[in-house]
């Protein structure tokens, strides 16, 4: 007699599979039980959020970032993933037993679905960060706007062959924040991340220059998010050196993963998501997109132009504590109404791209992969220090 599988298989399969996941993922690991590495830095502990609860974090431009504890870090890398480089970043990670989080761009996903499963299977964290990064997302159509947010939420889960291993967790390309796109991330569940702190390696700049900024702007807070960049080599080669200097100096990582009904969130005060550096309202007001680290921003717009230069020139790169200044700008979205569509595993041609402005023949053929992704790090971007 032919056997017939039983129709709840699967669905126990998954479940068991997505329970020890989970089970792996919230086990911190420490130091000292790392393969080959007594001496690694580890991963401290692991923290469970609740994306409806703190929908935002991040102080780069809003008023709560994650309930970290001081000399605690969450490493987060954007835009992939490339193997060239990521591939070689996970193994930085494991050689020191650190877990992150990946915000991967819908057409990578797609093009390296295999890269998506390693990410995964390596313990790490992934989220979304739009289908093809487009530079200026508060500028775009409200369709193309929703379906950048759910055609790369699709590709990656069709990359992870489950969705429910997505994290509902979303970084917005090149931190371009706006009123509506907020609501239409809150409204699908997802977590808006921005940062604490970048370390600038999207832009040309040397892996010395990497690690310095990382660090530098670390001690200057004492604990936070970083923003990095798997799909770099100047990210590549800083790694290594960060982690080391964060074992020498004292800080611990901590890995975030999202609540589930098998994992509740991690108990927390409301105060334990304000930061020390947030102070007044008008910090948490989320007035632009922009960032400003440092304290001398008000000094230098309250001075004459001959003493803005000579402040300038000293937070200029250097060995010392680096400031970055951004002018703040403001996009917002028109008040229409937005078609959402989640189809696009399904469609034959599910990759958005830029309109050509440039005349094509009706029969002529469409290109199998889009451009690649346009980030601050290339000769495309604008002048000047713009995060990516």
């Amino acid at each position: 007699m032919r056997r017939t599988a039983s129709p709840h298989r699967p669905a126990l399969l998954t479940a068991l599979g997505l329970a020890i996941l989970m089970a792996f993922a919230g086990s911190p690991v420490r130091a000292a039980d790392c393969p080959g590495n007594p001496d690694a830095l580890g991963t401290s502990r692991t923290i469970v959020v609740d994306p409806h609860e703190h929908p935002r974090i991040g102080t780069m431009q809003y008023g709560e970032t994650l309930p970290l504890e001081d000399h605690e870090v969450v490493l987060t890398f954007d835009d992939g993933p490339l193997p060239a480089h990521t591939n070689p970043i996970l193994e930085t990670l494991a050689s020191q037993c650190v877990k992150a989080t990946f915000f991967m761009v819908g057409r990578m996903a797609k093009e390296y679905p295999q890269d998506v499963r390693r990410v995964r299977d390596a313990g790490h964290t992934i989220g979304t960060h739009s289908e093809n990064h487009p530079l200026f997302f508060g500028k775009l159509p409200p369709e193309r706007m929703a379906s950048e947010i759910d055609d790369g939420i699709a590709h990656v889960s069709a990359a992870l062959g489950d969705p429910s291993q997505l994290a509902p967790f979303f970084r917005i390309p090149g931190l371009r924040r706006g009123d509506l796109l907020e609501a239409e991330l809150s409204k699908r569940g997802l977590m808006t991340w921005s940062a604490d702190f970048p370390a600038d390696d999207w832009r040309h700049i040397s892996s010395k220059q990497v690690i310095n900024y990382a660090l530098t702007r670390l001690e200057a807070k004492g604990k936070g998010v970083l923003l990095l960049h798997d799909i770099q080599a100047r990210t590549q080669a800083a790694l290594p050196v960060i982690l080391r200097e964060l074992k020498a100096r004292g800080y611990r990582i901590v890995h975030v993963v999202p609540a589930t009904p098998q994992q509740p969130k991690t108990p927390t005060d409301p105060a334990q998501w304000v930061p020390h550096w947030i102070k007044g309202p008008a910090v948490a007001a989320k007035a632009s997109p922009g960032f400003v680290f440092g304290t001398e921003t008000p000094t230098l717009r309250r001075a004459p132009r001959s003493e803005r230069a000579v402040l300038m020139a000293r937070n200029r790169p250097t060995a010392g504590t680096h400031v970055l200044l951004q002018s703040p700008q403001t996009f917002r979205f028109k008040a229409q109404s937005m078609r959402v569509d989640i189809t696009a595993v399904n469609k034959p041609r599910s990759l958005l791209r830029v309109p050509d402005r440039s005349a094509r023949p009706e029969n002529a053929t469409p290109r199998s992969l889009p451009a690649p992704i346009r980030t601050g790090s290339r000769t495309d971007a604008p002048a000047g220090s713009h995060i990516r």
